[in-house]
């Protein structure tokens, strides 16, 4: 931007407190300071650049100068408080207009994942922030050992990889009850896995779930809803994979849906465990350590840090309390289903 270019009103009474100030030595005024200070936040408001409006004010001095006959010193000093007042205006209007956009994007990214606003005026609102609604999208929802934080040192790293990786895809990130989110088109299948790995790699662990891609303004919802039903069967299964995508895991929805059926089934096919001594967790362990790992009794029991002998003992039980042998691929799929309902549930723990 060439001084010609900003607008005269941005120099306002300037020349005459130069020349004012160049003939008696003095300061400048609590008010002339401020008057300073509202200009410069008028041209931020406007647009204008600041490193503009300082080389325009530099070169308003430099031609006011011929006219001003007092002391360089006390002309320079009242340039250097005229800028400096300027440029604090400049900034605490900027300042301004970040808090301003950020309580903008923190009610639109609310409205957005709960659904509270009229769809077509949500959908003006998406473009500001770089989303067109009416495509697919897909979103993204990484759980750290701690909270994150808004503008915090990991979400920048993170949308850094991102933009350095990317560009500009659309793509938004942002936090959410101390989660860290990231909203891609359905198309840009790269993005998400991207953002999972970063986002793993900033905090040295945590885990990432990705909702599938889904339509319209409703589907960034659904999306980030699968996400975080994702994260929270991770969590009751035990599941140590940083990565779950909610394809991956529409069984287990499935398997719930019918909440009494299965709690039916839990109890109806491992009650009898209840009765053992010591309960019934230590062989709902041996049957989740045995089906993790493939129905290979070795390879259980070293997960377990037991003998092949006492898990052979502990399976043998099971199938003496329950009638069920967990070898036995007649009873097996059963007995997995169960096991799977009872760490849905959280039985034994949780009456049923």
């Amino acid at each position: 931007m060439t001084q010609r270019e900003i607008p005269e009103q941005y120099l306002d009474g300037y020349a005459r407190i130069l020349a004012d100030v160049s003939a008696t030595g003095r300061r400048l005024t609590r008010a002339e300071i401020e008057s300073r200070r509202v200009l410069g936040e008028q041209a931020a408001d406007a647009g204008h650049g600041l490193r503009a409006l300082v080389v325009t004010h530099l070169a308003a001095a430099r031609a006011a100068w011929p006219d001003v006959p007092g002391s360089a010193d006390s002309t320079l000093a009242a340039v250097q408080q005229v800028i400096d007042a300027f440029a604090e205006g400049y900034e605490r209007a900027q300042r301004l207009a970040v808090r301003q956009e950020e309580a903008a994007r923190r009610e639109f990214i609310d409205d957005l994942l709960y659904g509270r606003s009229d769809l077509g005026r949500l959908a003006e609102r998406a473009e500001r922030f770089g989303l067109r609604l009416s495509h697919a999208h897909a979103v993204a929802v990484a759980q750290g050992p701690t909270a994150y934080d808004e503008g915090g040192a990991v979400p920048r790293r993170v949308e850094q990889a991102l933009i350095s990786r990317f560009g500009n895809r659309n793509v938004l990130l942002t936090t959410k009850d101390g989660r860290l989110l990231c909203i891609a088109p359905g198309h840009e299948d790269e993005v998400l896995p991207y953002f999972a790995e970063q986002a793993h790699a900033a905090t040295d662990g945590g885990r990432v779930a990705i909702g599938r891609p889904q339509p319209g303004p409703g589907g960034v919802v659904q999306s980030y809803e699968e996400a975080l039903s994702a994260l929270e069967l991770a969590e009751r299964l035990d599941l140590d994979e940083p990565l779950l995508r909610a394809t991956d895991l529409l069984v287990y929805p499935v398997l719930t849906r019918d909440r009494q059926a299965m709690a039916d089934l839990v109890v109806n096919s491992l009650g009898p465990l209840t009765t053992a001594r010591g309960g019934a967790q230590p062989l709902l362990d041996t049957l989740t350590a045995y089906f993790d790992s493939g129905c290979v009794a070795a390879e259980a029991a070293r997960r377990l840090s037991l003998s092949v002998r006492a898990m052979t003992y502990r399976l043998q039980r099971i199938h003496q309390l329950t009638g069920a042998d967990p070898s036995d691929p007649a009873h097996r799929y059963m007995l997995q289903t169960a096991v799977i309902g009872a760490r849905l549930l959280d039985w034994p723990s949780t009456e049923l």
